[in-house]
């Protein structure tokens, strides 16, 4: 067992938030832990880090257990460089190979060789010091940090970048990084999927599938909880409930329990109306008097059951539109972006439209300029060239992911009443109720509230604003799961045209209609939602590889001919089946050649141990040669590895 949370409370003042919470973690486990914002995960997360105090209970772990957390968006903060950060990780690895080098030049001092004790305690120290480095992985640090480095998007990257000048989402992927490198027994990530990208997320997925240790992780992705954890604890009403499997499984089993519970307690409801009709009309009557009052007995020792505890209580909202608009709602035409301090376009040649009714994704890696083209649409920021023309009667409801359109000194009433102040009070409060804003809610300063309310006030706005045209910049970022859902729905009975950015992959496949991807050449559109766009991808490559391998085997004309006729895709799944499993042999390779080269370096470290080595001058002198060039021939195999990576 790695962790063992035992009874723990916690109180803030009089508002109790968790209360008697008791779970365990066992080595290898995926756990994800979910609840509605302000649940207390990210506070349970805390306690167990040791960051917070409980009330009471206990966190049990044992002390060779190693745990490493990474708080909600908590982004690096060095002045050091990419390379010097990540290096620092393994720096008890890289002064025990910097010891290795300079015992080494020892050992092949000829001087020393007359002093014979010294010389075997030299010898002694790297024998021992060289199988630890080997049994704690000295030899795999360099290929570690650019697995890694590369996953995370920082493959392009120059190693000297100085980790301050990068962004608030990169220094967060960064100490994501970091905390991935130093492979703790229980890794513990708050809202991991924050900032990353859609190939980014992939990455993630398979390497924390493929992870040693136990994960504790707290996200609001339903795609990644599906695709990583096989556990689900709930915090609800200040406890928590365990379930077996993923989020899916955990929604459909807390569904039908709901409905068990339910029906028995219906069930019990119904047996004691009729004990009560039969008791009151019977009570009375001699004749019938005593079996009444068994009756009342009975009623009396029943164990009566609770109602079932429903959904907690939701947003609720939907966006509705003043007016239509026309057909046509908007055409991009050959737009470019530069910004003034850069000398190549962030993205040029981007051309798209926009029919009234339709729901458009716009997905592209984080940097492409994705958010930068929805200020470029609501005349956020100028473009350097093509057109952007609007349709009639579009009326333009903008979601800004940074949410600067809220005033910070204004509480949440003021922020709704400043921005409508032709609406009446009541109304205000209404629609904010709606959005789990009541009492003195209304009265809290938008400069102290989460990300998820701030969400939830910028989404206030836009519900009043009745736009026919709504543009949403990652709008479910910050929401939990069920705020997301409910969303979903509005969204789903929205009468406008959507246009919407986000790398919430459950969201694109419920909410997409068709999708606009992002290059810095221009776009590519494809008909579907997520998991479509992807196989439809996959096809592509498929038969321009099948073209490239039949261009190149030079076939007939007959052959030829039929290269125009389209690839079965049955014949496409074996081509794609046989380009992956070359891919794998060479990367299997490619690491079998890893593993051999170091082992030979290994090898050769050791034989600098060997008396019979140490005391031939010559024959030292040439195992540091064959050392050297061992080194360069492992420095080419990782550059191979990293382009077949890339």
């Amino acid at each position: 067992m790695l962790l063992q949370v035992s009874d723990v409370s916690k109180s803030y003042g009089v508002s109790k938030v968790l209360s008697s919470i008791t779970f365990q973690v066992q080595p290898r486990e995926r756990v994800g832990l979910v609840g509605v914002n302000g649940a207390g995960k990210s506070t349970l997360l805390r306690i167990i880090a040791g960051e917070m105090s409980a009330d009471s209970g206990t966190i049990y772990k044992s002390k060779e257990t190693t745990i490493g957390y990474l708080a909600q968006s908590s982004g690096l903060q060095s002045d050091k460089t990419i390379d010097e950060e990540m290096r620092a990780v393994f720096a008890h690895l890289l002064e025990a190979e910097k010891e290795l080098r300079t015992l080494e030049q020892q050992i092949a001092d000829p001087n020393l060789h007359a002093d014979e004790k010294q010389y075997q305690s030299i010898l002694d120290r790297y024998s021992k010091l060289s199988d630890w480095f080997r049994e704690n992985g000295g030899f795999e640090v360099e290929t570690r940090i650019r697995m890694i480095l590369h996953g995370m998007g920082f493959g392009q990257f120059p190693p000297d970048t100085i980790i301050s000048t990068l962004s608030g989402g990169q220094k967060t992927r960064l100490a994501l990084a970091r905390i991935l490198l130093q492979a703790p027994d229980l890794l513990m990530l708050d809202e991991p999927t924050n900032y990353l990208d859609i190939e980014t997320l992939t990455w993630l997925e398979d390497y924390l599938r493929g992870y040693d240790g136990g994960i504790l992780v707290v996200s609001h992705d339903r795609y990644f909880l599906d695709a990583v954890v096989q556990t689900i604890v709930e915090i609800e009403r200040h406890a928590a409930r365990r379930y077996t499997g993923n989020y899916s499984r955990f929604i459909d089993i807390k569904a039908a329990e709901y409905e068990a519970q339910m029906k028995q307690f219906d069930k019990q409801q119904d047996e004691i109306a009729k004990l009560e009709d039969f008791i009151q009309r019977n009570i009375v009557r001699a004749s019938t008097t005593k079996r009444a009052q068994s009756r009342r007995k009975a009623l009396e020792k029943m164990d009566r059951l609770d109602k079932p505890h429903g959904d907690l209580k939701k947003a609720s909202f939907s966006f509705e539109i003043e007016r239509q608009s026309g057909n046509d709602v908007l055409d991009v035409n050959d737009v470019s972006i530069r910004f003034p301090e850069k000398q190549t376009s962030l993205f040029e040649h981007v051309s798209f439209r926009l029919e009234r009714g339709e729901n458009v994704a716009l997905i592209g890696p984080n940097g492409i300029g994705k958010s930068t083209l929805l200020k470029a649409l609501v005349d956020q920021q100028p473009y350097e060239q093509g057109t952007i023309r609007w349709g009639t009667n579009v009326k333009i409801g903008y979601y800004d992911q940074e949410h600067t359109g809220l005033n910070k000194s204004n509480t949440v009433l003021e922020e709704l009443w400043n921005t409508y102040p032709g609406i009446e009070e009541a109304r205000i409060r209404t629609v904010l109720g709606n959005f789990l804003f009541s009492g003195d809610d209304v009265k809290k300063k938008i400069s102290t509230l989460s990300g998820g309310e701030r969400a939830r006030v910028s989404l206030s706005k836009l519900m009043l604003a009745h736009a026919n045209m709504l543009i949403l910049d990652e709008p479910t970022n910050h929401l939990d799961l069920y705020s997301k859902e409910v969303l979903e729905s509005a969204l789903i009975d929205y009468d406008g045209t959507l246009l919407f950015i986000s790398h919430d992959r459950y969201f694109l496949n419920k909410m997409a209609e068709r999708i606009v991807e992002l290059g810095p050449e221009g776009t590519q559109h494809f008909l579907g939602n997520y998991d479509e766009m992807i196989q439809k991808k996959r096809e592509t490559e498929e038969l321009q590889l099948e073209t490239l391998s039949t261009l190149q085997g030079k076939p007939s004309k007959a052959a030829a001919a039929q290269e125009t006729a389209p690839v079965s895709s049955y014949e496409a799944d074996k081509q794609a089946k046989r380009d992956e499993r070359n891919r794998q042999r060479k990367q299997e390779q490619l690491e079998n050649d890893i593993a051999r080269l170091e082992g030979e370096i290994a090898v050769l470290e050791e034989q600098l141990t060997d008396p019979d080595v140490y005391n031939d001058y010559v024959r030292v002198q040439q195992i540091q040669s064959d050392l050297e060039a061992l080194k360069g021939q492992l420095q080419d195999v990782y550059d191979a590895w990293d382009l077949l990576l890339a």
